[in-house]
């Protein structure tokens, strides 16, 4: 009788064990990244590139202070915006990030501005950008280039 009360409990705990386990690790705080970065070439030579990618939040707020690509003379974040039926560009200095939530960056809307980018950036390639937060992490990542009108990657 004692056995089939071990044996009982065991079953019970060896399902319980892995589904805290698969639990703890759902909660597991986000970790702050970017991610999906390309860049894409401009048809005109000697203006700027453009660079979108998507911020992911970690598990508490953060704020995006600047956007550095080493291959490039100087990076810009820009939005793009409507008013009044106009369309027009506005510096971004700060992006806030909620934590666990996600800010895209993509054509029609945020994106940054790569002035000046070293003609080793062609298609197929990579380049690096640089993010760096209000907290003092850094994130530096390799942004797959693309040509003139293409479109993100696919991986």
């Amino acid at each position: 009788m004692r056995a089939k009360g071990i044996e009982a409990l065991h079953m019970k705990t060896g399902l319980l064990i892995p589904a805290i386990a698969m639990l703890a690790a759902c909660q597991q705080p986000a970790t702050l990244s970017v991610d999906k970065a390309w860049v894409r070439l401009s048809p005109v030579a000697d203006a700027p590139a453009s660079a979108y990618f998507t911020l992911k939040g970690g598990a508490k707020d953060e704020t995006l202070t600047r956007v550095e690509a080493p291959e490039a003379a100087r990076a810009e974040m820009h939005e793009r915006v409507s008013k009044a039926g106009i369309e027009s560009m506005a510096d971004l200095k700060l992006v806030a990030l909620r934590a666990g939530d996600q800010v895209v960056f993509a054509p029609g809307g945020k994106h940054v501005m790569l002035f000046g980018l070293q003609p080793s950036a062609q298609p197929g390639k990579t380049t690096p950008l640089v993010f760096t937060f209000a907290s003092g992490q850094k994130i530096t990542v390799s942004a797959k280039v693309v040509p003139p009108g293409g479109t993100a990657p696919s991986d």
